[in-house]
């Protein structure tokens, strides 16, 4: 449905928490502060601390969600470990997105031709990409590769009035030409609808859609309303066992 829309932004400081600390939200390596604007900057840094700010964002290690009923993950922030089950098509990866280290499950039988194994592990690693953006967008405002601009005063389609952020990108991930606009409430400070453009030079995006229905999940909001489809079964843990990104077992 949405697959393959979204930038890859995999860096050391999303994967690896452990180098972003404190709470005045620094930039990831590389992103593009020089060529940003400061007023996107500010409004980047109300929409942290508004999800519940960077230190408690850092010590979230486990999340899950379905996306839109079509994949479940599970990931664990902190060691880049994965678990994506797609009942679609009968498969469960259980991989590292930054080794690309992993095995998977076709049919109930294990994938072991390596080649073949290698084309299910990317596959796996593109949706985990695709997937985990539409979550954890608003955490990822300033990331490697990103630059940000101050697009003025908007209103969204509920005609609420936002600061809009556009987002634009540099060689990173395998779409690197999209474009967002990224609308956030000038009172709440939380991300409430973004756009979707497959090319920077377009004018007219390709989607809109809110985001909504924030719930507090750990110590930090997640949103999963997205507009007529919905992010499901969103949970942040402090624990979970190893043998739910090691075993094809189903998790209990």
């Amino acid at each position: 449905m949405f697959k393959h829309l979204l930038p890859a932004l995999i860096f050391a400081c999303f994967v690896f928490p452990s180098c972003q600390s404190g709470e005045d939200n620094p930039p990831a390596v590389d992103f593009n502060l020089e060529g940003s604007d400061p007023q996107a900057i500010k409004v980047a840094d109300e929409v942290m601390a508004a999800l519940g700010g960077r230190k408690n964002w850092d010590q979230t290690r486990y999340l899950s969600w379905s996306f839109f009923g079509v994949r479940q993950h599970y990931w664990d922030r902190y060691t880049g470990n994965v678990r994506i089950e797609s009942p679609k098509d009968s498969t469960i990866f259980l991989m590292n997105i930054n080794s690309m280290e992993g095995k998977v499950q076709k049919n109930g039988s294990l994938v072991d031709n390596p080649e073949t194994l290698k084309q299910f592990l990317q596959r796996g690693k593109n949706a985990w990409i695709n997937d985990s953006y539409w979550l954890v967008m608003p955490f990822k405002l300033k990331d490697s590769g990103l630059t940000l601009k101050y697009e003025g005063e908007k209103k969204t389609e509920n005609g609420e009035l936002a600061d809009v952020l556009q987002l634009t990108f540099d060689r990173v991930g395998h779409t690197p030409l999209n474009k967002y606009e990224v609308f956030v409430d000038k009172e709440s400070h939380l991300v409430t609808q973004w756009s979707y453009f497959p090319e920077a030079t377009d004018s007219i995006p390709r989607f809109t859609l809110p985001w909504e229905k924030y719930e507090k999940k750990g110590a930090i909001l997640l949103s999963g309303g997205r507009g007529k489809n919905e992010l499901s079964d969103i949970a942040v843990y402090d624990e979970l066992p190893e043998s739910v990104f090691t075993s094809f077992d189903p998790v209990k």
